[in-house]
């Protein structure tokens, strides 16, 4: 194995560890706004609209015209493809909302998970083939970080040594193509709820997985203060017999964090992986409240726990619109002060706070 490589030069370390450290800012996170066009039906599906292109429009232009006190609490948004290059009725670009309200713009790069040969039902995570180019393009059109999800599955035999070989060389390639573009990666080793394990399996098989990450992007030499993770919270499965308290998930999943990501690393922005509204916030608040080394900012990707209660506020009525955007900015408030470990359980009773969004087997 050589010892013998460049990370990238002093220019766009700087400019990648600026944008890093910008998006995990005290008291920031960020809003996941980059379903795909057949989740982005579902959603609508739920509220009575129908899935069209003009549906998905004005449902993200009511995201990214709230008040601009929006960007007091949300650091970056992650887009889909589609909603980069929309625009609000007034003809100005969704980028350039988001620019005046002060948060930074990225974009989901992956192109959706496929099946992992002699697995178990597990899988690997699609769109290497073109993405220095697509990289190139996104960050000239505004972008600035980016995201890719690899998704794991516990079960009696998984996830396998091939799964979690496979994904974290997926993960690192991407993170290594993104920055040799100028975006920051965040890298999205998902380990999905489903199944019926306890607290104790998913905590150690988030360390193996973590682990295998934090391997394959050294050797990728990925500068790692240009980069974010996105991890699952450490939780039992959505099967188990109990529901562990926040404060076992606290611990648990700084645990974790603490025995295998690396100090360099600017911040660790949580999924909320199916949890309601108001479980993702309590959980996040109770992350920062438990008392160990913490060396990461650590704080919020949320989507569904996002924007649940927007949907359900809105219902595809422009007279809903403010009632919507309330609850966006009220939720993001919400998860602002978790991130700092001082929110109130209960404070923020959302129109769908305590509603379950938990999916099976979930994908984009």
């Amino acid at each position: 194995m050589t010892t013998y490589f460049n990370y990238p030069d002093a220019a766009m370390q700087d400019e990648l560890r600026k944008i890093a450290n910008a998006i995990v800012s005290p008291g920031k996170g960020i809003l996941a706004a980059d379903e795909s066009v057949g989740t982005m039906g579902k959603r609508l599906a739920d509220i009575g609209l129908e899935n069209t292109e003009e549906n998905r429009r004005k449902y993200r232009q009511l995201l990214f015209t709230a008040d601009k006190s929006l960007g007091d609490n949300i650091s970056g948004v992650i887009l889909f493809h589609e909603t980069l290059y929309q625009k609000a009725d007034d003809g100005t670009p969704f980028v350039e909302l988001l620019k005046e309200s002060g948060i930074i713009p990225g974009i989901k790069l992956d192109t959706g998970v496929v099946p992992l040969m002699g697995s178990e039902d597990e899988c690997t995570t699609q769109g290497l083939d073109d993405l220095g180019k697509r990289c190139a393009q996104y960050k000239k059109d505004g972008c600035h970080f980016a995201k890719w999800r690899c998704v794991l599955k516990i079960n009696k035999n998984t996830p396998s040594y091939t799964a979690i070989l496979e994904n974290a060389n997926v993960l690192a390639r991407y993170a290594s193509i993104c920055q040799m573009n100028g975006l920051v990666p965040i890298v999205e080793p998902e380990i999905l709820p489903d199944g019926d394990h306890d607290i104790v399996r998913c905590q150690k098989v988030t360390e193996t997985v973590l682990s295998f990450v934090y391997k394959a992007l050294a050797d990728h030499h990925v500068f790692l203060e240009g980069t974010l993770l996105k991890p699952n919270m450490v939780t039992g499965g959505m099967s188990h017999a109990i529901r562990f308290s926040p404060e076992e998930v606290g611990k648990a999943t700084v645990t974790a964090l603490s025995r295998t990501v690396p100090p360099c690393v600017p911040g660790i922005t949580f999924l909320s992986g199916g949890q309601s509204e108001e479980e993702a916030s309590v959980n996040l608040n109770a992350i920062n409240k438990f008392q160990g080394r913490k060396p990461w900012a650590l704080t919020f990707s949320f989507g569904r726990a996002l924007q649940a209660s927007v949907l359900k506020a809105w219902q595809g009525k422009d007279e809903n619109i403010p009632a919507a955007q309330t609850e966006l900015l009220r939720r993001a408030k919400a998860n602002s002060q978790s991130s700092l470990g001082s929110y109130s359980a209960g404070s923020v009773a959302g129109q769908a706070g305590e509603q379950g969004l938990f999916v099976k087997n979930h994908a984009y």
